[in-house]
């Protein structure tokens, strides 16, 4: 064992091997039923028992490595054989990379050349995070009887379709993530990752949009001129919504989410299907974004306590179905359900003078600001997927000092208030011009005047210019507003990079050149009562 695979064991803390001496034989061929083959390595005990658990991971980031140290070898030393396989088009596999596409006939197809193997033994769990969870969602309906379990992380079954909303496109992630898979074949490709990361930076402010791959990468790319062309309903993107199969699984899955992942409302409505189909499902979430090292160790002991468990016939630990990290209290906690029962949707009203509280608006003015997407708003923490971006709960001081930044405040709570569950904000607005953003955050504010962002949302309006009630859907989120603490919610109209910004125009934001400016109002009187919904527990 290298000192990189000690590393990352030494972080993924867990039980000691039960061996470390593994025989890899790399580069076996996996037909696929159109006739390409697809490379994949296995790794296995050299010496032990015959015919163990397989687990199958299946990736499009490479077999070697890192990779390889924090996937493969910790399972392989503690009861797995594991089987990576790069999937269509990278690594060595044969076909052409077309992300997302194929997955559902290349993973069928895997399956069916796993339990033909004569190193195989009766059971088989699929394991892995982001795409590699995609991957699994894209066979669950149709799994043979040797798959057992399956162990999702941060990820969903609609994988990039979020990001694609008509009413609210992610720019950051999925470009981004465009920029890193055209390049990961290079020579050196983790260190010019990090230079390449600047190149993104500066390119997610090119216009027109449909010029930005060619000044991250100095081409165009496939996968990125698609994201900017085309929303999720299009054809482009037909057949890779695997949503539909959720529910028609039949394998006890584990799912390990993150509060400000990218992907945390698909999966949050995957492990619902789960629970109201009568699957036998559970659910982690952490305090973690896409990219943060905690959800490994946790997804690790999962597939060495539940997915092997399950692979050998046993009962696997008893725990609650759902255990979620209460932010602001800092601790876990066990539920029965998602949404928990127990919460109630509790309205907290914007006011005049930048109250937020439950009494309903009497008359007052609208609020106002000025939006000009030449100087945008900017992201600031939350949900980001970006190397060298800082994800997560940060200070929201220099952010909410912005003129085009809005904030309603509660007074100093007596009593702690929890929020668990689905959050939506509904903000009655009106624009200068018919296109344009509203973006809602919901903030703890701590006794010294600190503002740190919880959750957050944005939807993109047309016949803006008319007065109208935005329904923003932000984040779901498990915190606890201590006492002495307040609640504020920001409202802006955008979020950049992580939102594209919105040109005002109505242009396609692929070709949009043209940046306009617009005055923004925010109400708050009986006949348009802005107001933010919170599943609300208080505690004495």
């Amino acid at each position: 064992m290298n000192l990189t695979s000690h590393l990352v064991q030494r972080m993924l803390r867990l039980p000691p091997p039960l061996t470390r001496d593994l025989a890899v034989r790399r580069d076996l061929r996996v037909p696929m039923r159109d006739g390409v083959e697809l490379l994949a390595d296995h790794w296995a005990p050299r010496v032990g028992p015959a015919g163990l658990p397989t687990a199958l991971i299946r990736t499009p980031y490479g077999r070697r490595g890192l990779f390889a140290a924090q996937l493969a070898r910790p399972l392989a030393e503690r009861g797995f054989q594991v089987l990576i396989q790069s999937t269509r088009g990278g690594f060595g596999s044969g076909g052409a990379f077309d992300p997302l596409r194929g997955e559902r006939e290349d993973g069928l197809a895997t399956l069916d050349w796993v339990v033909e193997q004569p190193w195989f033994g009766e059971a088989i769990v699929l394991y892995g995070a982001s795409y590699l969870g995609y991957v699994q969602w894209a066979v669950a309906d149709q799994l043979p009887p040797a798959v057992r379990a399956m162990v999702p992380q941060v990820t969903e079954s609609a994988l990039t379709l979020e990001f694609l909303r008509a009413d609210g496109f992610s720019l950051e992630t999925p470009f981004g993530w465009g920029v890193m898979v055209a390049g990961q074949e290079r020579r050196w490709a983790m260190p010019r990752q990090v230079l390449t990361a600047r190149k993104v930076r500066r390119a997610l402010h090119t216009l027109p949009l449909s010029q930005a791959d060619v000044a991250a990468l100095g081409r165009h790319f496939g996968y990125t001129q698609d994201i900017l062309a085309h929303d999720a309903g299009t054809p482009r993107w037909a057949g890779i919504d695997h949503s539909h199969r959720v529910a028609g699984g039949t394998v006890p899955v584990s799912s390990i989410a993150g509060w400000y992942d990218v992907f945390l409302p698909g999966q949050l409505r995957d492990f619902r299907a789960l629970q109201d189909a009568g699957r036998p499902a559970r659910l982690t979430v952490g305090p973690w974004s896409h990219t943060s090292p905690g959800s490994w160790p946790v997804a690790a002991h999962e597939m060495l306590e539940f997915g092997l468990a399950h692979a050998r016939g046993e009962q696997s630990p008893d725990r609650a179905p759902v255990r979620l990290f209460v932010t602001g209290d800092e601790r876990w906690r066990d539920f029965p359900s998602w949404p928990p029962p127990g919460y109630s949707p509790q309205r907290f009203h914007l006011h005049p003078g930048g109250i937020l509280d439950a009494d309903p608006p009497g008359g007052s003015d609208p609020d106002r600001y000025r939006y000009d997407p030449a100087d945008p708003t900017p992201a600031a923490g939350g949900v980001r997927m970006a190397l060298g971006v800082k994800a997560g709960p940060v200070d929201n001081t220099t952010l909410e000092a912005r003129p085009d930044v809005l904030t309603y405040t509660t007074a100093v709570l007596d009593a702690g208030v929890e929020v668990v569950g689905e959050i939506t904000a509904e903000i009655w607005f009106r624009s200068s011009l018919p296109y344009a953003d509203v973006f809602v955050r919901l903030c703890d504010v701590d006794p010294r005047g600190r503002s740190t962002n919880v959750c957050d949302g944005l939807v993109s309006l047309t016949g803006a210019g008319e007065t109208s009630r935005a329904t923003v859907r932000l984040w779901p989120a498990a915190h606890l507003f201590q006492p002495g603490h307040r609640i504020r919610i920001q409202v802006s109209s955008g979020a950049f990079p992580r939102y594209n910004r919105n040109p005002g125009t109505g242009d396609p934001r692929a070709t949009a050149v043209t940046l306009r400016a617009a005055d923004q109002q925010v109400f708050h009187d009986p006949e348009h009562p802005s107001t933010i919904i919170l599943p609300v527990r208080r505690s004495p």
